[in-house]
């Protein structure tokens, strides 16, 4: 008995020694630890919403602003924490909301693994918004009933607001709530598309932060302190919003009236650029969308609804351009060696290796010197340059290191590669040559073979086969069709104006910028935004100037004379080439590229108008319009300003936060 007495006694203090010593341990060796442990498990972190910076045009008017609004917020703590899970309470909110229950459910979910969006990706102790824009009605019954809706609140937000409806849209781009992987925001507003996601980080500021004390229910109990958010910097760009407003006008009425002649006229685009800096004046989209739909959040069936507005054709748009080409085909046969003063003949068609490429109806314009192959966009004069320089490189056997002097001009005025405009999503064109054609032959091979063999119709069979055996030839109608801006040759609407541009300003080629300067609430400048200069064409003075005076006529006695017909060109000479291009499967491209005033070049308009037929027919007219409504002619406001400066005097307008543009023109 005694031994069995003893042996408890020694297991009863071992055990005291080791609880004493664990004892010690946790208060005295790591009690700072498990005490600044304790503290972090009811410590919590919430994110404030800051307020996001505006957009601006060139004179100071507001693109994109905030608006406030009564938006409905759900405590996610205080809302579980009933017996019922909230359910009752959602209902009841559901019912003064009109929205169906299982709706605001989701919504105020946490987003967590196997949980899809719609979820909320912030704080559980962050209140989660659920309805924006209610009436004031709806958010005085969840005011004066807390014990109907216990955790829901109602109070003002700002919101995102397009004043101006659909005008720029593309442009601006949109926001959308950001989530947990973006941490630089917090929980609120990043830009998604256009300028708002290109200088997001200058227009979301800084959100702040607020640390609170939560108990084991996880209702908050105090707060330990607030860091409050830093609101956003403004954006000044250099859009001028009547001029906007003018070219989405013309670009609109451009298409109903191809359609009202039975074309398929289905997309546009049209661009007005300072020839002197760069800096875009207008960049329009046609389909557009308003830009207000994001403000309220939209269901998946509405998105696939609206996907096929959404594109920013301006900028991502690609088609053939036609004969408004033929600048960059003219200053590369200079530069090659054909003399501008030499005269050249224009037949209705001309011999390409084993085809004949015929002119525009195979109309035949008889002997011309350059400047008129350009006025009356005679096609059979490139063919010649080309075929002749395809020649000299070697043909269908090219010497070792061939010239392609059309290809390197192209490149030179900066097709095949992106602008770097100040927007994403930018598409960079198409500009075809011998190492293109061989990387695309390799990619095709494949399926041009087997159709080779599989095909039932003979023709296919037989160009298959060629594909097949020999598609990375670079050939004599590659060449042709390359000169007048045919065949795989693809831009966009902001290369082409930009192209022009350099070529009105003397051959300064600029990377374009929508962004002019961010600025703080005060009107103070945080940091000016300039375009680049990128390059100089490799054209001599003397080669532009010509090119100018060539495209002046376009619109007096060229392909365009009949679409200017009646208009002030005494008052506003403007210079500009029309475009016709084919597209296979479709109807023609219809292009118009101008700048003006053609002696002193300010600005550069390029409209295209897809499936809309001639340039003459659809761009053209387009183009016509823009100019009148930015400089107040043919009976129109002048969108620069209240007096057009065509008429010798100062006309100067009100300028923007920074000192915009004057309106004065250049005579």
């Amino acid at each position: 008995m005694r031994s069995r007495l003893l042996v408890l006694h020694v297991l009863i203090v071992s055990l005291s020694l080791i609880l004493l010593i664990r004892l010690w341990d946790v208060q005295v060796r790591h009690g700072d630890d498990y005490a600044r442990a304790a503290a972090e498990d009811h410590v919590r972190q919430v994110v404030v919403p800051q307020v996001r910076g505006e957009i601006l045009d060139d004179r100071g008017r507001p693109l994109v602003r905030n608006r406030t609004v009564l938006a409905v917020t759900v405590d996610h703590v205080a809302l579980t924490r009933r017996h019922d899970g909230g359910r009752a309470v959602l209902k009841r909110l559901a019912a003064v909301l009109d929205v169906p229950a299982a709706r605001l459910t989701e919504l105020v979910r946490l987003c967590t693994a196997g949980v899809g969006r719609p979820c909320w990706p912030g704080s559980p102790y962050q209140p989660i918004p659920v309805a924006t824009d209610v009436s004031t009605r709806a958010a005085l019954q969840i005011a004066e009933r807390p014990e109907l809706f216990p955790g829901v609140s109602a109070e003002p937000v700002p919101v995102r607001e397009h004043p101006n409806g659909e005008l720029a849209a593309h442009a601006l781009g949109y926001v959308a709530p950001s989530g947990e992987g973006d941490p630089a925001s917090g929980i609120g507003l990043a830009g998604r598309e256009g300028l708002e996601a290109w200088y997001d980080a200058d227009l979301r500021g800084r959100p702040g932060r607020r640390e609170v004390v939560v108990d084991t229910t996880g209702q908050v109990v105090r707060t330990v302190s607030e860091t409050a958010p830093g609101a956003g910097h403004d954006l000044v760009t250099s859009i001028d919003a009547k001029v906007q407003g003018v070219a989405e006008q013309a670009l609109r009425r451009a298409i109903e009236g191809a359609r009202e002649q039975r074309l398929p006229a289905d997309s546009g685009a049209a661009v007005v650029m300072d020839v002197r800096d760069g800096r875009v004046v207008a960049l329009a989209s046609y389909p557009g969308y308003d830009p207000n739909v994001w403000s309220e959040g939209i269901s998946s069936r509405e998105y696939r609804e609206l996907r096929g507005r959404l594109q920013p054709k301006a900028i991502q748009g690609q088609w053939a351009p036609g004969s408004t080409w033929k600048v960059t085909s003219a200053a590369a046969a200079v530069r090659a060696g054909y003399g501008l003063n030499r005269i050249y003949g224009c037949p209705g068609s001309f011999q390409v290796g084993a085809r004949a490429f015929r002119n525009f109806r195979g109309i035949g314009l008889g002997s011309m010197p350059l400047s008129r192959a350009l006025t009356a966009s005679c096609d059979t004069i490139f063919y010649r340059f080309a075929y002749e320089m395809w020649l000299k490189d070697g043909g269908t056997k090219p010497v070792r290191r061939p010239k392609d002097p059309m290809q390197k001009m192209a490149a030179a005025f900066g097709f095949g590669k992106r602008t770097g405009i100040d927007l994403p999503g930018e598409a960079a064109g198409r500009l075809p040559s011998r190492s293109w054609k061989r990387a695309f032959w390799k990619e095709t091979k494949g399926q041009a073979c087997r159709t080779a063999k599989l095909a039932k119709s003979a023709y296919v069979r037989a160009i298959a086969r060629e594909t097949c055996r020999d598609g990375y030839t670079w050939w004599a109608g590659d060449a042709a069709n390359f000169s007048i801006g045919q065949g795989d040759v693809l831009v966009t609407p902001l290369q082409l104006a930009r192209a022009y541009a350099a070529l009105a300003n003397g051959g300064r080629l600029y990377t374009p910028r929508v962004g002019k300067a961010v600025v703080r609430a005060d009107g103070s400048v945080v940091r000016r935004i300039k375009p680049k200069l990128t390059g100089r064409l490799p054209v001599p003075d003397r080669v532009l100037a010509y090119i100018r005076a060539a495209l002046a006529e376009v619109p007096k006695s060229g392909t365009a004379a009949g679409a200017f017909a009646g208009f002030p060109l005494d008052r506003l000479p403007v210079a500009g080439k029309t475009g016709t291009a084919e597209a296979y499967g479709k109807k023609d491209t219809s292009w118009f590229a101008s700048f003006a005033p053609a002696g002193r070049p300010r600005y550069a308009v390029v409209v295209v108008v897809s499936q809309g037929g001639t340039g003459a027919g659809a761009a053209a007219p387009a183009v016509r319009e823009i100019w009148s409504g930015m400089y107040g002619l043919e009976g129109k406001k002048a969108a620069l300003g209240e007096k057009s400066a065509l008429d010798g005097k100062a006309a100067r307008g009100e300028k923007a936060k920074l000192g915009g543009r004057s309106t004065e023109a250049a005579p």
